[in-house]
């Protein structure tokens, strides 16, 4: 027997319109064409393919067992295909095919959720790329064009490639486990004291940030690449350490964690920047993604 031809889209798109429409003289209206044609369609459809694809002993059309597997395939081909034209469609319109995002693990997680839902809503054939990192890797997924934009941390100078704008702030407040012997200490708690118990920092490992300290105090401390991490082995009362306050909230309302006054050390303001590399302008929907994350991004005062 020969090998099976390579079918068209046509004939695969006839193929799904009778089934979505119940029979061949129903999908030839909807289709605009006369019944003989949509069945000489499939005839030469299933001599393509080497089987029969329809239960001619039917009235109705009963897909064969080969019908029912294939059925999938085409339905996948056309949508594939519509998917490419709508693309296709924006490319030509200036609407960018991908964005690429990095974010900074301190941005809000809710914040973010809500814009991005927001952007598939309004950019429904733009491919999203999102990473989540830490300190100086979203700057260098900018900076090597893994990434068109990135909402980054602070850091010491910025790479004369990457544009940065002023975005907002998040607060970081220094917690601990309930059970921990910090939280049975008075407050403020000496700098002495906390140093003498293990810190959990957060840390990333590009190579922007390599050997640099963030807020580290302890004589011992473990190194956290994963914010999620350090929030669980907070909980567990393995330590000390500074998180996003909103992130804590819950945590300090049922008790779960509790917040420590540091003698030394008012509660530090996290910046944050929106950056892209300034040779590659961003196109319409990362506009459009760059403005939501201006108007929506937190920004907290210093306390007093």
């Amino acid at each position: 027997m020969r090998d099976p031809g390579s079918p068209t889209l046509d004939q695969l798109r006839v193929f799904v319109a009778i089934i979505d429409a119940g029979s061949f003289s129903r999908a030839a209206l909807e289709l605009h064409r006369t019944q003989s044609v949509v069945s000489y369609t499939i005839a030469n459809l299933e001599a393509q393919l080497n089987c029969a694809l329809f239960d001619r002993t039917k009235r109705k059309p009963v897909l064969t067992e080969a019908g029912q597997l294939l059925l999938a395939d085409a339905r996948s081909v056309a949508l594939k295909v519509d998917a490419m034209r709508a693309r296709a469609k924006t490319l030509s319109e200036g609407l960018e095919g991908e964005v690429s995002l990095a974010v900074d693990v301190m941005f809000p997680t809710a914040t973010l959720v809500r814009i991005l839902d927001c952007f598939q809503s309004h950019f429904p054939t733009v491919a999203l790329r999102l990473r989540i990192e830490a300190l100086g890797a979203v700057t260098q997924l900018v900076l090597d064009g893994v990434t068109r934009l990135g909402v980054s941390g602070w850091m010491v100078g910025s790479p004369d490639a990457i544009e940065r704008h002023a975005l907002g702030s998040v607060r970081l407040i220094a917690v601990v486990a309930p059970g921990h012997p910090l939280a049975q200490a008075n407050a403020p708690i000496p700098t002495a004291l906390a140093r003498e118990h293990t810190q959990l920092v957060l840390t990333d490992r590009s190579a922007l940030t390599a050997g640099q300290d963030f807020g580290v105090f302890a004589m011992r401390d473990w190194r956290l690449g994963d914010l999620g991490a350090k929030h669980a082995l907070l909980r567990g009362g393995l330590g000390w350490g500074h998180m996003p306050e909103a992130m804590v909230e819950a945590d300090l309302a049922s008790g779960q964690l509790v917040r420590l006054t540091l003698a030394e050390m008012h509660p530090p303001i996290y910046p944050l920047y929106l950056i892209h590399r300034a040779d590659h302008p961003p196109g319409q929907a990362t506009r459009w993604l760059m403005q939501q994350l201006r108007e929506q991004a937190p920004d907290v005062a210093m306390a007093p």
